[in-house]
């Protein structure tokens, strides 16, 4: 520690994935800890101790962590913040024939996240809102994140939103979690997640694939940049990038095919046996899982997004002309209309529904069942609902936690340090008491306990996740 009682620590690197800051402040029997960006005011949290000396030693023990991982100490604000790309993104008006629009609601700026079940509609934008909606339109909620959206995903149970400041936040809970740090120089052009493993495309055309502990399993760079597609299963990771699509075995980045695409690749969506590639040159490509088969989806503009139904019947499109298309299985196409409302970033079909996210910022409900598609060809169309937000509160991400007295029905897990790092492990009867347990990093302190609504095993089995919300126990 310096003599002031204030360390300021640096991680940056010129050709690699860090640029971050960790300051520790020794007031009495106080320590403040800062972390984040370098450039940025970051996250704080404060703790208290029994006496001077063991704050001082909690802090040397902060300091030497971060030492060792390699941080060195700096001088705050020689190092200026890592510029973040907006992907910018041209759309035009289309002259097509007006789609079937059922409702439609204006989040307030550019959106490219979107997910849809049968209980809501997810939507992120820019300005880092994201909203909740149930299906016939109705807002329910509103998460602020620090930064603009880039996409929201989700892996069973749990909502993820990957963010510009290089976080990804859990929003399955009633206040958003840090979930995983990305590395704070990577410019998150898309990600995906499937049992915990996360997958992250950057605008480098880089691929970086995390496991549940934020530790690094891998990382790739492709032979091509702006690697917008990633898509994640068990049989492994689908990135797309200005030269085509490359699949890679999850457990250890192998590759096992590469298959080229006329144009770059800009969305992708996977159904269990095919990958679908949204294309610059004017076509979905979709690639069998075994890098085999292949077929084409033309369309009559660049491709931002595209999306199947379940059964694999239909194949849609939105292009950067505010036109929306569907194509049989076979590559047929079977319509085109216009959106009325941009162009769709990315799209989702649910029940017969197609929800799209815009250049505009708006997240439209569209009804594509033959019968409504008829009708919109011969110009008849639904009146559109138009919603506004409402005048609701936002809730924040938050690194702190209510405390609790019981435990009640819930599970308790306990914190422990091991090697150096603090892991989470479930103490409650009836589970594995070796595994870990995914658990937000920001909140973890060595000895603490915590209850949580529930955990549940992961897919392949091995480690815990905790669903729903966490409280301290005192």
């Amino acid at each position: 520690m310096s003599g002031d009682g204030v360390t300021y620590l640096e991680l940056s690197e010129d050709s690699g994935s860090a640029h971050k800051f960790y300051e520790v402040i020794v007031a009495g029997t106080q320590v403040t800890i800062r972390y984040g960006r370098i450039g940025e005011p970051g996250q704080t949290k404060v703790s208290s101790f029994a006496s001077e000396e063991k704050a001082r030693a909690a802090a040397a023990k902060k300091v030497g962590e971060k030492v060792r991982k390699g941080y060195a100490q700096a001088v705050m604000g020689a190092r200026a913040a890592r510029a973040v790309t907006r992907r910018v993104m041209v759309s035009q008006r289309s002259t097509a024939k007006s789609a079937p629009v059922l409702w439609r609601f204006d989040s307030g700026a550019a959106a490219f996240g979107i997910f849809v079940d049968e209980r809501r509609c997810w939507v992120g934008n820019e300005n880092g809102d994201v909203f909740t909606l149930t299906p016939s339109g109705e807002v329910t909620g509103r998460f602020r994140l620090p930064d603009a959206v880039k996409c929201i995903v989700a892996d069973d149970f749990w909502i993820y939103a990957g963010c510009d400041d290089g976080r990804v936040y859990d929003l399955s809970g009633k206040v958003p979690r840090a979930a995983y740090d990305i590395a704070a120089d990577v410019d998150i052009y898309w990600l995906d997640i499937h049992d915990g493993t996360l997958g992250v495309s950057d605008r480098q055309g880089g691929l970086t694939v995390i496991d549940h502990e934020e530790e690094s399993l891998w990382s790739r760079r492709s032979t091509g940049d702006s690697g917008w597609m990633v898509r994640i299963d068990d049989s492994g990771v689908y990135h797309g990038t200005s030269t085509g699509v490359t699949a890679y075995d999850l457990a250890d980045g192998n590759k096992r095919w590469h298959v080229r695409t006329r144009g770059d690749v800009l969305f992708g969506w996977q159904e269990s046996d095919a990958v679908y590639a949204g294309t610059s040159a004017n076509q979905v490509r979709m690639v069998a899982k075994d890098g085999q088969a292949e077929r084409d989806y033309q369309c009559d503009a660049a491709v931002f997004s595209c999306a199947t139904s379940p059964d694999g019947r239909y194949v849609f499109a939105g292009d950067n002309c505010s036109s929306v298309y569907c194509f049989d299985d076979t590559g047929r196409r079977l319509w085109k209309l216009g959106t009325g409302c941009g162009s769709a970033y990315s799209m989702q079909y649910h029940d017969e529904k197609l929800y799209l996210v815009t250049t505009s910022g708006v997240l439209a409900c569209l009804d594509v069942s033959e019968a409504a598609i008829r009708d919109a060809e011969q110009g008849v169309l639904p009146q559109t609902v138009s919603i506004k937000a409402p005048e609701i509160s936002a809730v924040i991400p938050s690194a702190t936690v209510e405390f609790t007295s019981e435990a009640g029905d819930g599970i308790v897990v306990e914190c422990v340090q091991e090697a150096g790092t603090l892991r989470v492990h479930v103490v409650s009867a009836g589970y594995q008491p070796s595994w870990n347990v995914q658990f937000p990093r920001e909140i973890r302190e060595a000895g603490a306990r915590y209850v949580v609504d529930a955990v549940a095993e992961s897919g392949r089995g091995g480690f815990y996740r905790v669903r729903g919300d966490i409280r301290r126990l005192r």
